[in-house]
């Protein structure tokens, strides 16, 4: 399946939020998909994301992530990293499966199935600008920005 817009959804989010993304349409948009709140992969690439927040305020950029944690989950771990934006709980996999980032992957020799973390830059229009898929956090944050600030002076 491919992405070339910002598909219609409506998500529970962190702060009591309910995020449609027809409201997201009007601003450049990143939602980054990562695999468990408060593993040491996903805090670095949410702490990451957190230093930028105040760039990507400053540009225009909403900035969300996601995983399938529950809202407390998501409160807990955004208050622990003090992150500045808020986390889309998709407990159901609905946007998982939207996006399709939900593979297979070998964890500890066992086989699960989880999240592949991802990241989509979507113009202020909701056309998709760039994916990131099978990312690497070092690094990757950087590489976001790169392509924000590209989208920003096109």
């Amino acid at each position: 399946m491919t992405i070339t817009s910002l598909p219609e959804f409506t998500a529970a989010a962190t702060s009591g939020q309910q995020i449609d993304s027809k409201d997201l349409i009007g601003k450049p948009l990143i939602l980054y998909f990562y695999p468990k709140d408060s593993t040491p992969g996903c805090t670095r690439e949410s702490v990451d994301f957190a230093a930028v927040y105040d760039e990507l305020n400053k540009l225009g950029v909403n900035l969300y992530g996601i995983s399938r944690d529950s809202l407390k989950s998501h409160e807990n771990f955004r208050s622990k990293q003090q992150l500045p934006f808020e986390l889309i709980s998709d407990a159901d996999q609905s946007l998982c499966e939207l996006f399709d980032v939900i593979r297979e992957k070998n964890m500890y020799g066992r086989k699960v199935i989880g999240i592949e973390r991802s990241t989509f830059l979507f113009d202020a229009g909701g056309k998709l600008v760039r994916e990131w898929r099978k990312l690497k956090v070092p690094g990757h944050v950087d590489e976001v920005m790169s392509s924000v600030r590209a989208l920003n002076q096109a």
